[in-house]
């Protein structure tokens, strides 16, 4: 059932209750105000024959003249007018004017000092029962006096018919109306639902086009459609996003891996060849092979990290101690290459909002390519990894340094880029590509330059905003994140 039929069917029931509600008490005033008025004429006709009804208790007490009594009697009832009298005495009953018939049951004299209803053949009467004192006992009885209510009752019985037929005429004449209306007012609405049904979700964007209607609600659930739709369009563009790097790494891997596969495969063949290779050939294959292994492995753990950091969501960042992240990874570089000469030196402070995992990764990778690619003239490395906030603690500056033979100004942006390394080196070309893509993660910057000091060298430079857990809030990841499916940010 529609909205505006069901509006509808609900005001045309409302409608009638709320009419007979309002009619039943409008029945219970207009009762109370005809009784009120009856019984003030009751009570001022019983006021105006209290008199007379005492002489004729008193004549029939005395047992004066026939002709006595009914003389009284006459006045009684001509000054009663349009009202039933009746008076009880010890000397019996005299009655005249409109009442109820003799034999009809009335309530006790106690019970009527007040006006009350009474039935009989049919008819409604109203009742008041007015004691009359004489001087003597004797003379001492009840004066009745009766007003007929009928015409009351019929009052009353036509304003009921007359709210019910109201009651009546207005619940259809309602229930159009409402649905008249509620077709109107809802037509923002069924306008807003053909809009929506009208998004075509293989389109690259989902957007619902809602104009203002001024009705907060309709408003209100436009608005919401709008923030649902864009969160849609956010997570179809990193499920796209996530797609092609899974791509990407397939590709990657299967291109870069093909050479180093093939050459173990060739010593393999060599190894197993006739004739057998001798023991300095056979050392020579096997340290080969090694050596084939770990870039392997480090390539499908760079590629690994790339995607991560292309893949990771702003729920994984939290407040990080650099220093801590530094001297972590300090420690186990001295344990893998301990030939390596390593200088520390942190300063306090230097806490920022990041990834621990991305960074601890871009932190391992400086270092690790400091050691391997930064040997001074006597063959052995020596990294100098220093840590500082800045004068306004509003950064914070990573610094890492070697005495290798250093990088030409012109290339020290390619080696950022993924899968760029020097001809001979032992790396994958993917470890400052790491670095570059957490600067970017972290809204901070990396650079390569020479030595502060003028001597050969490289020195890396990675600046990142400090924070603290507040900064949750203000964080914003960078919207493309193409590190492993394309090139670098310039």
């Amino acid at each position: 059932m529609r909205l505006s039929t069901r509006i509808a069917v609900a005001v045309g029931l409302l409608v009638p209750v709320l009419v007979i509600s309002s009619g039943w008490i409008m029945v219970r005033l207009v009762a109370g105000d005809i009784h009120r008025q009856a019984d003030a004429h009751l009570r001022q006709r019983a006021a105006d024959v209290e008199p007379q009804a005492r002489d004729l208790l008193r004549a029939m007490a005395n047992d004066r003249p026939p002709d006595v009594e009914e003389a009284r009697s006459r006045k009684l009832f001509s000054s009663a007018l349009d009202v039933g009298i009746r008076v009880t005495g010890s000397g019996g009953t005299v009655s005249g004017g409109p009442q109820p018939a003799g034999s009809a049951p009335l309530p006790s004299a106690a019970s009527a000092a007040g006006p009350v209803t009474v039935r009989a053949g049919g008819q409604s009467w109203r009742v008041l029962a007015v004691p009359v004192r004489g001087v003597r006992a004797a003379a001492s009885g009840t004066l009745w006096v009766f007003s007929s209510d009928t015409a009351g009752q019929a009052q009353i019985g036509q304003v009921r018919r007359r709210v019910l037929t109201v009651a009546l005429l207005t619940a259809p004449v309602a229930g159009a109306a409402a649905w008249f209306a509620a077709t109107r007012l809802a037509r923002p609405l069924l306008l807003l639902q053909r809009r929506a049904a009208g998004i075509d979700p293989r389109a690259r964007t989902a957007r619902l086009d809602h104009t203002p209607t001024r009705v907060p609600e309709i408003d209100d659930l436009a608005r919401t459609l709008t923030t649902v739709l864009a969160r849609y369009d956010e997570q179809a563009a990193r499920s796209s996003e996530a797609l092609a790097t899974a791509r990407t790494f397939a590709a990657n891997a299967s291109h870069e891996l093909r050479t180093p596969l093939m050459s173990m495969r060739i010593n393999l063949d060599v190894l197993d060849g006739t004739p057998a290779p001798g023991a300095a050939e056979r050392a020579e294959i096997v340290a080969d092979l090694r050596a084939e292994h770990e870039r392997l492995l480090g390539l499908l753990v760079m590629l690994r990290a790339l995607a991560d950091g292309d893949l990771v969501e702003a729920g994984s960042f939290s407040c990080v101690d650099l220093a801590e992240v530094v001297g972590a990874a300090v420690a186990d570089l001295r344990r893998t290459h301990p030939a390596a000469r390593v200088t520390l030196d942190l300063a306090p402070g230097c806490a920022v909002y990041g990834w621990p995992q991305g960074l601890r990764s871009a932190v391992d990778n400086l270092l690790t390519n400091a050691a391997v690619h930064g040997r001074g003239g006597d063959g052995t490395a020596a990294v100098e990894v220093l840590l500082r906030p800045s004068a306004d603690r509003a950064t914070v500056r990573l610094t890492v340094a070697d005495h290798g033979p250093g990088i030409p100004p012109a290339a020290r942006a390619d080696v950022f880029r993924r899968f760029h390394r020097r001809p001979g080196s032992p790396g994958s070309g993917l470890g400052l590509a790491l670095v570059g893509q957490q600067a970017a993660l972290h809204s901070g910057t990396v650079a390569a330059a020479g030595r502060p000091d003028g001597r050969p060298g490289t020195a890396i430079v990675l600046d990142l905003p400090a924070g603290a857990a507040g900064d949750a809030d203000t964080l914003v990841l960078p919207r493309r994140r193409d590190w492993l499916s394309g090139p670098p940010p310039a």
